[in-house]
């Protein structure tokens, strides 16, 4: 249902109505944006990564392949922004404390802040392919056809990178800082 509509809004905005690309931005700007903060770990970042997407979207979009979901394709250009992105910058930054959800208890939103910075700090430590590949699968959920479409690797690859990301993940969060497997 979802590649439906999303064809007949491209549809549109290769004949002119502009405000079906609004209607794209509204569907996607949240995904694209929660992805590529895992990515970079920066919000001011993932805020231009974002906004360069649509806007090379925008202008390639008579090149986009209607047989393929415009959500796979928006995300790569993301992908591909983001890793452009780290190229350029190094070290990484560490994300941002979450904000606390009302309702919780200072310890609870301490422990949760706690969480957060961890699990952050492991996606960090992960070779940027590797991180690609979790943050797609995981915070973008998309399946490993898509992730091998998005990445441009075998879906074999994609498989393997998740296999190898999920590991060293669960070592790094497991003890105190210390993981057993190299990166």
């Amino acid at each position: 249902m979802t590649e439906h509509v999303d064809s007949e809004l491209v549809a549109r905005v290769l004949t002119g109505d502009t405000s079906a690309f609004d209607a794209l931005i509204l569907r996607y700007q949240k995904p694209l944006f929660n992805s590529c903060l895992r990515m970079v770990g920066n919000r001011e970042d993932a805020r231009d990564i974002v906004q360069t997407v649509f806007l090379k979207a925008y202008e390639k979009l008579d090149t986009f392949d209607r047989e393929r979901r415009f959500f796979s394709w928006i995300f790569r250009m993301m992908m591909n922004e983001s890793l452009n992105l780290m190229d350029r910058r190094r070290p990484t930054q560490e994300l941002a404390p979450s904000l606390a959800a009302p309702g919780f208890s200072p310890e609870e939103t301490l422990l949760q802040d706690e969480r957060h910075a961890r699990i952050q700090d492991a996606l960090m430590r992960l070779q940027p392919d590797y991180r690609a590949a979790v943050v797609l699968r995981y915070f973008g959920d998309l399946s490993y056809r898509e992730l091998a479409y998005v990445l441009d690797i075998p879906e074999k690859t994609v498989k393997s990178r998740l296999f190898s990301a999920r590991r060293r993940l669960a070592d790094w969060l497991a003890g105190p800082g210390m993981a057993t497997h190299d990166q």
